[in-house]
């Protein structure tokens, strides 16, 4: 089941073993994942305009992004050429992926029902697959769009900054310390890694 449906199920879950967790889900209570609001093409290309940049440079790109290709389909990006994608602030690279991401949404004939006939292993083979498409990229997609509920995304520095903070006063974790912890949360990784971002940012990430 998806965790926005079970959120407040994994709040109490996460609370009674974890009193750190309880803490920040207590600070943030009145907040959770919001609904789908994008497209599943919008949320891998933001989550590829935003890899290794900050947050706000990312809104930045994807905004003079919105304002040249007004609805950024993958038919309406698959036609820019990528001059134009580069002078809207993206690299070479990332003008490429983009490309590549528009160019497989159009091939695959992909739509809202394609998500939900293929399994979750399936859809991560498939879009791991597409360049410019990672690990990170693809566990942002999972987050955000599968709303899978059992992600943790130890890729990600947002991430491992909360958790050095809360639990570690600043200091690096070892590998078997956040394996340890990512016990501790399973199956309510993605509820867990949302409020730990929560922790560090003053606003909610959404894609």
């Amino acid at each position: 089941a998806s965790v926005v449906y079970q959120w407040r199920r994994a709040c109490e879950e996460l609370s009674a073993r974890d009193p750190v967790m309880a803490k920040i889900i207590a600070a943030h209570q009145h907040e959770r994942l919001p609904r789908r609001r994008s497209d599943a093409f919008v949320v891998l290309a933001r989550a590829i305009v935003g890899q290794q940049i900050s947050v706000r440079a990312a809104d930045s790109v994807w905004q003079r992004l919105t304002a040249h290709v007004k609805r950024p389909t993958p038919a309406a990006v698959s036609r820019c050429r990528q001059k134009t994608l580069c002078r809207c602030g993206l690299s070479q690279q990332k003008a490429r992926y983009l490309k590549a991401l528009a160019t497989f949404f159009v091939r695959e004939n992909v739509n809202a029902h394609y998500w939900r006939r293929h399994s979750y292993e399936v859809l991560r083979q498939r879009l791991l697959d597409i360049p410019g498409i990672g690990v990170w990229t693809f566990e942002m997609f999972a987050i955000f769009y599968l709303h899978h509920p059992n992600i943790l995304p130890l890729g990600d520095l947002g991430l491992i900054n909360a958790i050095n903070r809360a639990y570690n006063r600043g200091r690096s974790s070892s590998r078997t310390r956040l394996l340890s912890l990512a016990k501790r949360w399973s199956p309510w990784c993605t509820v867990a890694t949302w409020y730990l971002w929560r922790s560090i940012d003053g606003e909610a990430i959404t894609y």
